[in-house]
């Protein structure tokens, strides 16, 4: 799976450890509570899928964590997306299951719920989609995977449960990706108004003449759409490769968790978040399709500093189990 996609752990997320699949189990156990917005992300609903169950998203929680589910038995959806990483993975470019590298930064999972468009360049048009293509592309998702999902007992009771159905290329990513929209990041100091005081002036400088507010819209700190930033090498097109008049543009990455989720931008180029504040006040790097709002602010070091303590007040510290998977 790949750092736009998809990304979100709200307060009630954790699921008690299952190792079977009886009716009872199936009726208690998932804790999953989609209607459940953390502080801060209440009034920002979820469109929430007609297929959506708690079941489906309890067993989309352990195939997440799941190694079988990749062609080597060796990778899982974890290994791109961390919690303690702000569901990125903290490196440059992962790899595939085939040992190619990737060529864009993993996009955190928080919030991406929210998004009608996935992936960096926002090619894919849902989570299901997204998943899918990470879980074939990435991992090495195939028929014969499959297979031997269905041939464990407690997997093809669960789906039986959940799905009415054995295990297929369609629900596996249908289960994954309700997972995925329960991980919500709210509850920071900033939802809360705890911060400290640079954090409060550097809250005044993004939403003032730092101008970050322009494009990073709360609740969700994204607005969802695509800016040439000048970021990495250029050779990337980016969103251009889908819209002819958008080339080097790329998604706007979510800035809640953004202080754990290093390294920064689509080609993961910058590795500090100060850095990273530094790029995008100075203007971005100038080129002919470079967005027309970002330009150079006249921003002290002082205030640099003061944007970092907002930016590390959007972070959330949610607890995560991750769950018990059958044998």
């Amino acid at each position: 799976m790949n750092k736009m996609l998809l990304p979100l752990v709200g307060a009630a997320l954790s699921l008690p450890m299952l190792t079977s699949c009886s009716d009872e189990v199936v009726a208690a156990a998932h804790t999953l509570a989609f209607d459940s917005h953390p502080i801060g992300l209440e009034d920002r609903k979820m469109t929430k899928p007609e297929s959506y169950t708690e079941a489906k998203a309890g067993l989309g929680k352990k195939l997440f964590f799941e190694p079988r589910l990749s062609s080597n038995g060796k990778k899982t959806c974890e290994s791109c997306h961390v919690h303690e990483k702000g569901w990125t993975d903290g490196i440059r470019y992962s790899t595939k299951v085939n040992g190619k590298m990737n060529s864009r930064n993993s996009p955190t999972l928080y919030n991406t719920g929210y998004h009608d468009k996935m992936y960096w360049d926002g090619r894919a048009p849902s989570l299901e989609a997204n998943i899918g293509a990470a879980w074939k592309g990435h991992m090495g998702g195939s028929a014969e995977v499959v297979a031997a999902i269905n041939k464990i007992e407690d997997y093809k009771k669960e789906f039986q449960a959940a799905f009415g159905a054995d295990a297929t290329d369609k629900n596996i990513p249908e289960a994954l990706a309700h997972f995925v929209r329960t991980l919500r990041a709210g509850d920071s100091a900033y939802d809360r108004e705890e911060m400290s005081d640079d954090a409060k002036a550097g809250k005044e400088l993004f939403f003032g003449k730092a101008a970050c507010g322009a494009c990073h819209l709360a609740p969700l700190f994204t607005d969802m759409m695509f800016h040439n930033t000048g970021a990495g090498a250029g050779s990337d097109p980016g969103r251009g490769k889908i819209d002819k008049a958008m080339p080097g543009a790329f998604k706007t990455p979510t800035l809640r968790n953004v202080a754990k989720s290093a390294p920064y931008f689509h080609d993961g180029s910058v590795a500090d978040l100060e850095a990273a504040v530094r790029f995008m006040v100075g203007g971005g790097k100038a080129n002919a399709n470079l967005d027309k709002l970002l330009t150079k602010k006249d921003v002290s070091d002082t205030e640099i500093g003061q944007l970092v303590a907002f930016l590390k007040a959007l972070s959330s510290n949610e607890k995560f189990e991750k769950p018990t998977l059958p044998k």
